[in-house]
């Protein structure tokens, strides 16, 4: 196993690997994301274009089994940056966790955590930001496309220090693989105030 830290420019090689990741992953419960490569592709530009971006990069072998982004929040979609703006609070203040993706086979090992740790620490030594955050779709409890064994991460995410703010919340718009078109989605952030 091996995890590179990639920035900016260096992102770019790997974005193809990375959208068909994403792709693969978020195709499961809650997000049933029915995207293409070319959306994913068009997404991870942004990184490559930030030069305070992250990609947190795990490879077994050679092959990208799974990946976690971050990004100032200013450096994300406007979509994203609405609900502080909403609540009175700056943008620029905040270092955005893009999606973290693990390929099934490398659950459970500690590399969720590694992603965790190594995007926050990371803003950490960009210095200028107060808070990280995240965001996540909600569904419902009974929604019929949730599997009978799914665990959500809400304990992990509170384990690594986040608490989730359902003021911080917007819509977002994708095709779920069972929809004929997309729809809007709420997502909600979860958020981290960084220690001095």
């Amino acid at each position: 196993m091996e995890i590179r830290l990639l920035h900016g420019a260096a992102i770019a090689p790997y974005i193809d690997d990375l959208a068909r990741l994403r792709l693969s992953v978020f195709r499961e419960f809650p997000y049933l994301y029915d995207g293409s490569l070319e959306q994913e592709a068009d997404h991870l530009a942004s990184y490559a274009e930030s030069g305070r971006s992250l990609v947190v990069l795990a490879l077994d072998g050679g092959e990208v089994i799974g990946a976690s982004a971050g990004l100032p929040l200013v450096d994300e979609m406007s979509d994203f940056q609405q609900p502080f703006l909403a609540q009175g609070r700056d943008p620029a203040s905040v270092y955005y966790f893009g999606g973290s993706v693990l390929l099934p086979a490398y659950r459970g090992q500690g590399l969720g955590v590694r992603f965790f740790i190594e995007r926050e620490s990371y803003a950490h030594k960009l210095v200028e930001f107060e808070a990280c955050a995240f965001c996540t779709v909600e569904r419902p409890a009974g929604h019929p496309q949730r599997p009978v064994d799914y665990k959500p991460l809400l304990g992990f995410w509170r384990n690594r220090g986040f608490l989730h703010e359902p003021s911080l919340r917007t819509s977002y718009r994708w095709r779920d693989r069972e929809e004929q078109s997309p729809s809007d989605k709420i997502i909600s952030f979860w958020v981290k105030t960084l220690q001095v």
